[in-house]
């Protein structure tokens, strides 16, 4: 198969349906706590490929609007069982019923409130048939198709739903761009809409664990063949039409949206999910970032509620208070699970004063005023090497300080002893008295950082049009290497944040060769690695004097409309 001037890669499944607890695809129909349960309803495709399904809706046969689980995790699979294996995730046991797939809705909740649930095996995933492609064109166009299934059938009010955590967030920007006609409202709930800069490459940075490990395998169990995105992304380095094609075309979209994001995914849905809310086009949207964990969040009964109230307004026509909302509601964090709901106009806040703080080579520390005198520190670039692992500058905050929205690092450095770098930035809080402030990291970690940035040496050109004063966008369609002894500004895009200081807090900025957050492989698997770096000998900055090395923090002081 070929698609847009490349051709897709297959493999045999890591897993087949039963070994991964997948009963067979035989149809069935049970009334069960008041809802029909329909399994393995096969929906054919416009190719003639069927896919399989489960339909969950009132018995009362009354048409209801069509919710969609887009899933490539078995849609057999009991969210609550996994939550419950995983109590560092903070999903409350009970909250989530056996009829919930892996980061779907809760038929339990939905269907007696008129609604009906639809999850699907997408194509090649478990018993549905034909080829599996991740992210793909080709797969939005089978969504499409299921939409508009969903959408006419006798049970069916005509007004399609779309919403998911994960996998079944990321699929909804790249259907919404197809604008299938039944398709009236979607709830993107982090999911990342750049394969290659959210998830694959995090600043030309190849991740070795969680796209490549995790991923890989968890999107593996099939009867058939599934996309080899190993090999791909071995094959693809630098962002080229194979990485186009994962990346959503956000402009097209269009459908009332109720985007979620959160502060805590660094590194996985935090940027994609903001940039989506910020580059679709839909009139009706509204956005919610949080600084919790994803799976809880999702679950908690008032976010329930919530996204109730959204869908009863575009699925049902209903009355509702969604007209009332702030267009922005963010957590502005304090500590790990401690912080307030403020409400804005929009994303990015216009009003961010963003603001300079200088790095001082010599003594460490990060100042309003430019540093006059130029100075140099280092760090040893690979782990477990002699001397200083890392170069660290400090600020201490005056008076009660906000910091909302995206931050960057313009740092010159120098690699003595390679020809390129790679380069891991980290923004951390620390109290008045110099102890570490942790906040929530990932679905499970409680010891996490305000922001994260990435940039490998060779990957720094800008794609211009695309960069702001705020937030650099590299392009990622050459390498361009070190030469010996040079000094090169690095532009390092921080993912946002919102994080409240107080007087006497501080911000400490970590420039190192490697992770910041490292976990055990066996015990905590769900996140990103890069152990696969370029580098080698030390890493100078350089600071002060002609070297314009500063980090630029987002500033925003309060705002009337805030409620």
């Amino acid at each position: 198969m070929t698609a847009k001037g490349f051709e897709y890669l297959f493999r045999e499944p890591y897993g087949a349906p039963a070994d991964r607890g997948a009963p067979p695809p035989v149809y069935s129909r049970t009334i069960e706590n008041g809802m029909i349960v329909e399994r393995n309803v096969a929906v054919r495709m416009r190719d003639g490929v069927e896919l399989f399904a489960d339909v969950l809706r009132p018995a009362d046969e009354k048409p209801a609007p069509p919710l969609v689980g887009w899933t490539p995790y078995g849609k057999h699979q009991n969210g609550s069982g996994i939550f419950d294996a995983n109590p560092s995730s903070e999903v409350k046991r009970g909250s989530v019923s056996k009829y919930a797939t892996f980061e779907g809705l809760d038929p339990a909740y939905w269907v007696p409130r008129g609604y009906a649930i639809v999850n699907v095996d997408l194509r090649g995933m478990y018993y549905s048939k034909g080829d599996a492609t991740f992210v793909s064109p080709e797969e939005a166009e089978d969504f499409y198709d299921l939409i508009e299934w969903a959408g006419t059938q006798p049970w069916s009010n005509g007004k399609v739903g779309l919403s998911g955590v994960s996998y079944l967030a990321v699929t909804q920007w790249r259907v919404a761009e197809l604008h299938p006609p039944h398709l009236a409202a979607i709830n993107p709930w982090e999911g990342w809409t750049d394969t290659y800069r959210e998830i694959a490459f995090h600043g030309g940075i190849p991740d070795t664990w969680f796209w490549l490990r995790r991923i890989a395998d968890s999107w593996g169990c099939s009867t058939t063949r599934i996309e080899d995105i190993v090999t791909e992304t071995q094959k693809h380095p630098l962002f080229d039409a194979f990485w186009a094609s994962k990346a959503a075309n956000l402009s097209k979209v269009e459908v009332p949206a109720y985007v979620v994001a959160c502060w805590a995914d660094q590194g996985l849905h935090e940027r994609g999910t903001l940039e989506g809310f910020k580059q679709i086009s839909s009139k009706q949207k509204w956005l919610e970032i949080h600084g919790r964990k994803k799976w809880a969040y999702y679950y908690a009964p008032e976010c329930v509620e919530r996204l109730r109230e959204f869908f009863d307004q575009f699925l049902k026509g209903t009355s509702s208070s969604v007209a009332k909302w702030p267009k922005v509601r963010l957590e502005l964090r304090e500590k790990y699970f401690v912080g307030k709901m403020i409400g804005e106009n929009e994303w990015p806040i216009t009003r961010t004063r963003y603001t300079k703080l200088y790095l001082d080579a010599k003594s460490g520390a990060l100042s309003q005023r430019a540093v006059g005198k130029a100075a140099s520190c280092s760090y040893n670039a690979v782990a477990g090497g002699p001397g200083a692992h890392r170069a660290e500058f400090e600020y201490t905050f005056d008076k009660p300080t906000d910091l909302i929205g995206h931050m960057k690092l313009k740092v010159f450095m120098e690699a003595d002893g390679a020809d390129d770098m790679d380069v891991f930035v980290g923004v951390y809080k620390f109290d008045a008295k110099g102890k570490f402030v942790p906040l929530a990291f990932y679905s499970f970690f409680n010891d996490g950082p305000v922001a994260l940035g990435w940039l490998r040496a060779s990957h720094r050109e800008l794609d211009k049009a695309k960069s702001t004063e705020f937030q650099p966008v590299h392009a990622h369609l050459r390498e361009v290497k070190l030469k010996e002894g040079a000094i090169v500004p690095l532009e390092i895009e921080i993912w946002p944040s919102g994080t409240h200081f107080g007087a006497g807090e501080k911000l400490r900025l970590i420039i190192q060769g490697t992770d910041l957050q490292k976990y055990s492989k066996i015990k905590d698997p769900i996140y990103y690695r890069h152990e696969d770096t370029v580098n080698s000998g030390q890493h100078v900055v350089h600071a002060g004097g002609r070297y314009d090395s500063h980090l630029l923090v987002p500033v925003v002081g309060p705002n009337g409309d805030r409620r």
